[in-house]
């Protein structure tokens, strides 16, 4: 071993250890071991930071900016609302859901339609008495088993396409993982789909801080447009657009007389119904129903074509808000300012929301411009609550987004622009047609994903640059000398599973890749089938917490503990293995 090597090992090691020990953050020690790299002269000073122009760093971004724009349309919702009231029992709740999931995992990345169908499980298991433990990590353990169909799927597809291309001169294909990756995955969610029973049921949520923030329910204040499937029903009607979680408290005709309602009140176009609920089930159905929130083409005029926040708050006890109402405010002129919902600790609220006088303590929701919207709270000594998405005021539910995903997937499988233009390009377009706006957009980044990808890429590159990957693949060529490929094949594929739980699969994959391209040429065998085993064993993470953000995403939810994972994740990739290594020989020969 030389210097060079012995530096680039020791390096490796120790920026392993330093993730294995969890104590920094994960984007930090790569920082750190980049650094640490450009001291000792193994990464050139020059190339140091080349990780973070790669394709990869692009296309994740990317993807993530698209998979928000997806989710923000509510069209996978959409799609689902008419099969939702028939998912009664875990045994039909748990394939579906996850199916959905693993669907969407194909096309998205795995973390972003996670999250689109997380709120959606919830809201079945509330409404059938199911314990979200049941649903959850079946759904996480699809979204991973949807990301290795597709080449956009997951980060380690994405990465291997890139070591391909410097081990071999051509990346892997938008559908090069299809063949392999969609078995698998098949033959997963048919094990989640009976074997959910090995999980705990009756565990707790783990409250977030979130949580702790969430007011009661909200009162909003909408209007029945022309063309609203809700002019000409009843009030049960509107509630079921709602899943039965908004109540209509008040409906106002004629602009003043006020009515409280029975199911089968008629409404009528023009009509204004105060709703009451949580402030994404009033999105909700808002969206559904196609109404219009109170003071919203007022504030969309003074916002004068701005970028638009919708934020949550308190009204202080020295608020100039304080026993007046929005009206005698003039919100909208003076602070360009509309008022969506009101939030009163054990009080109903039952009139129009223009004309309700505030008190401190009270919670609303405010949409205005985002530049003047911190001024604008300032002045009105509102304080802003922890932040949480709120939908309420700014979805815009359509298929745009779908349509541009559409475009970008099918100029990528039809060779006429790579995959870094098409998503590149599709980001571009959902913010030019104000599908989200740039704040939003940064928001929607895994920053640190972003960090950690280019700081890691120069040091793979520095482990293939001094021989490394070449004489690890010597060792274990040493250690598999007259096994049949087959076996060699299957040892890449569980070191890589038994890795990337630890090391995380972005850097399983910068790391393992070129090591297991120079072992497969030193064997004799094609570099392709070892690289699909990487990519194969790095995307299936299903052991525990940590490994991937996707098992982190539903650990509080679920209830979940660390042992937890295992019950359900140990046979998966046991299945994994047994049917992934048969078949990336037969799709991808080994001579």
């Amino acid at each position: 071993m030389t210097v060079p090597q012995a530096e680039a090992f020791g390096l490796i090691a120790v920026t392993i250890a330093f993730f294995v020990w969890g104590r920094l953050p994960y984007d930090l020690v790569a920082l750190a071991a980049l650094l640490a790299g450009i001291a000792i002269g193994l990464v050139p000073a020059h190339h140091a930071f080349e990780g973070f122009s790669n394709e990869i760093v692009i296309i994740v971004a990317a993807a993530l900016v698209v998979s928000e724009g997806v989710a923000r349309s509510g069209v996978v919702e959409t799609i689902m609302h008419p099969v939702l009231p028939r998912l009664r029992t875990v045994r039909t709740q748990v394939p579906v859901l996850a199916g959905a999931t693993m669907l969407l995992s194909m096309v998205t990345k795995n973390v972003g339609a996670l999250a689109i169908l997380m709120p959606v499980a919830l809201q079945v298991a509330r409404r059938n008495g199911t314990a979200p433990s049941y649903l959850l990590m079946p759904m996480a353990f699809a979204s991973l088993l949807g990301g290795i169909v597709t080449l956009v799927g997951t980060a380690p597809n994405i990465i291997m396409a890139s070591v391909r291309q410097q081990v071999l001169g051509k990346p892997f294909g938008m559908f090069d993982y299809t063949p392999v990756g969609l078995s698998v995955a098949l033959l997963g969610l048919g094990f989640l789909a009976f074997g959910w029973r090995l999980l705990p049921s009756g565990r707790k949520a783990v409250g977030s801080m979130e949580a702790a923030f969430t007011m009661e329910e909200y009162t909003a204040e909408a209007r029945l447009t022309r063309g609203s499937p809700a002019a000409g029903q009843t009030v049960a009607d509107l509630e079921r657009m709602g899943d039965g979680e908004v109540e209509v408290a008040t409906v106002v005709r004629e602009r003043y007389r006020r009515f409280v309602p029975t199911p089968d009140w008629r409404l009528r176009e023009d009509d204004v119904v105060l709703l009451r609920g949580d402030p994404a089930d009033l999105e909700r159905l808002v969206a559904r129903a196609r109404l219009v929130l109170a003071g919203e083409s007022a504030e969309d005029a003074a916002a004068g074509g701005g970028e638009v926040m919708v934020v949550e708050g308190v009204v202080t006890s020295d608020s100039t808000l304080v026993g007046r109402t929005p009206a005698q405010l003039d919100l909208s002129r003076r602070h360009g300012l509309a008022l969506l919902a009101v939030s009163r600790s054990g009080q109903r609220i039952g009139q129009r929301l223009s004309t309700v006088r505030l008190a401190a303590g009270d919670a609303v929701v405010l949409k205005g411009r985002a530049a003047a919207l911190p001024e604008a709270l300032g002045e009105l000594r509102v304080l802003p609550l922890a932040e949480r998405s709120i939908a309420l005021g700014r979805s815009q539910r359509s298929w745009i987004p779908i349509g541009v995903l559409a475009v970008a997937m099918g100029l990528v499988a039809a060779n006429l622009v790579s995959v870094t233009v098409a998503f590149f390009g599709a980001t571009v377009v959902l913010l030019l047609l104000r599908v989200m706006t740039m704040h939003e957009a940064y928001e929607t980044v895994e920053w640190h994903i972003i960090v950690l990808l280019g700081a890691l890429i120069p040091l793979s590159h520095a482990i293939t640059e001094t021989g490394g990957s070449a004489l690890l693949a010597g060792w274990l060529n040493g250690a598999v000398h007259g096994a049949p490929p087959m076996l060699a094949l299957g040892i890449v594929l569980v070191i890589t599973m038994a890795v990337t739980p630890f090391l995380h699969n972005a850097p399983t994959v910068l790391v393992f890749g070129p090591i297991a391209a120079s072992l497969a040429v030193k064997l004799g065998l094609r570099p392709d089938p070892f690289l699909m085993a990487v990519a194969l064993g790095a995307g299936c993470d299903f052991l525990t917490p940590i490994g991937h953000q996707c098992n982190t995403l539903v650990m509080g939810p679920g209830g979940y503990r660390f042992a937890d994972y295992p019950r359900l994740g140990l046979p998966l990739s046991l299945l994994v293995v047994a049917a992934g290594v048969p078949l990336i020989a037969l799709c991808w020969p080994l001579r």
